[in-house]
């Protein structure tokens, strides 16, 4: 990244026009190296999946969605997502403010970037209760998570009540499933500001393999949150990265059919790195 984008230290880009950014054209694998980014990386899934199914009329859509919003509900209860969210957040705003004196940083961006941060932090420190609270008294969703975890525990004559619901009119249950993940919608803003810093945070480097194998150092003074690897959409390979705390490897596979064993490709592969240090 040229110097004027991005401060060299600060692994945030700030261009006041963000360029077209060329990763979306090509398949990326992401590696997280932290509990918490994990989570985020979750929840972004779910809510991506439940929004794409939201809006279908079908009753099976509308399962997809209601099992998107019983999955968020199950990692909220795993930890205290509202504290590290806020944690998170106040990291970043402390090492942007950082910035404000550099003289190769959009200060108009940084300050937009930053005034973001503290909108969304604003909203967490005020809102009291648990993320999703309301839904946690909600018979419907009660039943059906209680049932979830069993094979086709959901039948229609396992749960009458939801195969009521899933009857129901397409605008009344796009209606219901709208208001359950709505009571998300913070959670949802914050994990997509945080995921979105977090790649824009990236040092890319063109890599290659060598026999479909690539191992590196990761640097303790700028602590590495998550691993991208760039291939072109043609390729022939996925990349399977495994990491720890002081070095992550990539091997290059070759899936040859569902039925058989991928393995490790022979070749040399070229490959673009991003590192992901905010």
């Amino acid at each position: 990244m040229k110097e004027s984008a991005i401060s060299r230290n600060s692994g945030i880009s700030v261009n006041a026009q963000p360029k077209p950014d060329p990763a979306s054209e090509r398949v990326i694998y992401e590696q997280p190296l932290s509990e918490r980014i994990r989570s985020f990386l979750r929840l972004e899934h779910l809510f991506e999946r439940a929004q794409f199914h939201l809006n279908s009329g079908d009753p099976w859509s509308s399962r997809n969605t209601l099992e998107c919003v019983i999955a968020v509900q199950s990692v909220l209860s795993r930890a205290d997502l509202k504290k590290e969210l806020i944690n998170e957040l106040e990291r970043y705003a402390t090492r942007l403010e950082s910035l404000s004196r550099n003289p190769n940083v959009d200060q108009s961006r940084l300050r937009n970037i930053l005034e973001n941060i503290r909108n969304i932090l604003q909203k967490l420190r005020r809102f009291d209760n648990v993320i999703g609270h309301e839904l946690r008294y909600n018979e419907l969703l009660n039943a059906v998570k209680q049932r979830n975890s069993i094979p086709a525990g959901t039948c229609n004559f396992d749960l009458p009540a939801y195969h009521y619901w899933l009857m129901l009119p397409t605008e009344q249950r796009i209606h219901d499933l709208r208001t359950w993940l709505s009571s998300f919608d913070l959670l949802h803003e914050a994990v997509a500001l945080i995921l979105s810093l977090v790649r824009e945070s990236a040092t890319e480097t063109r890599e290659i393999a060598i026999a479909g194998f690539f191992q590196k150092t990761l640097e303790t003074a700028t602590p590495c949150q998550m691993i991208r690897v760039s291939l072109p959409p043609e390729t022939t390979y996925y990349a399977e990265i495994s990491a720890g705390r002081h070095r992550f490897s990539v091997r290059f596979m070759q899936f040859q059919d569902s039925a058989s064993r991928p393995v490790q490709t022979d070749d040399d592969i070229e490959f673009d790195l991003l590192c992901c240090v905010m």
